[in-house]
């Protein structure tokens, strides 16, 4: 019987606690606080030394809103600004500044309150933005394709734009030869394909007049082929050669396979071996046509008889 009273008063304490705290929380409070503004999209040839900064504001909301807040952790009280959607001016030297109305309507955003609930303490936020050196570079393809039985790449890949100019501190681009994609993976490549590909700027040490490049791979059916290229005499001597041709396994692409000829190959001998006249020259492929991967050739010495 005792316990009935007990359970109506715990009732009637949770519904007072419950009115008590939606009325606090219907009643406006003004905070003084912090955010953090990161500013991105900063021209390619100008440099941002801390494009972390903070700024303080006062709000005048309810209590539902500002328990929101509170309940945003310190690490993500942060929101990011694109200099390409903020007009932003010079002030002097290397110092610009921007309204910092912009900031408080993020933050506001970010909050879930009306801009005008949110008053920033300063006008303006200033910033330091310096201009960089500049250096011209090609592009150089990373890639890591893993192509199908019988097919590969062929002819060297596209890259547009093949050049770039990129922008950083002396010291940095004195270091720089080329910029690289990044790496451009593919499984069981049996077609022609074409990407955008962002470049690799070194997590954000340089900048580039282009983020990404087009890249454009051409990939063949490929067949190996068994070339037979003669050995051949010098003008001033009548030769005879054991064996008398250079075995050459190649690759080619099914498109090119017409267009294989022994005459497109050249064989040289060792012609000091010959002036000494020792038994054996040593031989090597020494020119062949750009479109085959020579596999491997045969024989690397040969006999030789001179005909008087």
């Amino acid at each position: 019987m005792k316990r009935k009273p007990f359970l109506t008063f715990l009732v009637f304490l949770a519904l007072s606690t419950a009115l008590w705290l939606l009325i606090k929380l219907s009643e406006q409070y003004d905070t003084q606080t912090t955010f953090r503004i990161r500013l991105e999209g900063v021209p390619a040839e100008k440099w941002i030394a801390s494009p972390e900064q903070t700024v303080k504001f006062s709000m005048t909301t309810d209590g539902f809103h500002t328990l929101r807040y509170e309940m945003i952790r310190e690490a993500n009280r942060t929101v990011t600004l694109d200099l390409n959607d903020v007009p932003f001016r010079l002030e002097n030297g290397n110092t610009f500044s921007f309204s910092s109305q912009y900031v408080a309507e993020h933050i506001a955003n970010r909050i879930g309150i009306g801009a005008s609930d949110l008053t920033m303490n300063d006008a303006k936020v200033y910033f330091n933005m310096e201009d960089l050196e500049s250096k011209v570079v090609p592009v150089v393809l990373r890639s890591d394709l893993k192509m199908q039985r019988q097919f590969d790449v062929y002819g060297l890949p596209t890259i547009d734009p093949a050049i770039v100019t990129i922008y950083g501190p002396k010291e940095v681009l004195d270091t720089i030869k080329s910029v690289k994609t990044n790496t451009v993976e593919r499984l069981n490549v049996s077609k022609s394909f074409s990407q955008t590909v962002p470049l690799d700027l070194l997590d954000g040490m340089i900048h580039a007049n282009f983020d990404a490049v087009t890249v454009g791979v051409t990939v063949e059916k490929f067949t190996e082929a068994d070339v037979s290229v003669p050995f051949l005499s010098p003008d001033s001597l009548t030769m005879r050669f054991f064996p008398d041709a250079m075995k050459v396994k190649c690759l080619v692409a099914i498109r090119d396979y017409p267009n294989l000829a022994p005459e497109s190959f050249r064989v040289e001998f060792n012609h000091d071996q010959l002036m000494a006249r020792q038994p054996l020259l040593d031989v090597q492929l020494a020119a062949w046509p750009q479109f085959v991967q020579v596999l491997s050739t045969s024989p690397d010495k040969v006999e030789y008889l001179i005909v008087q």
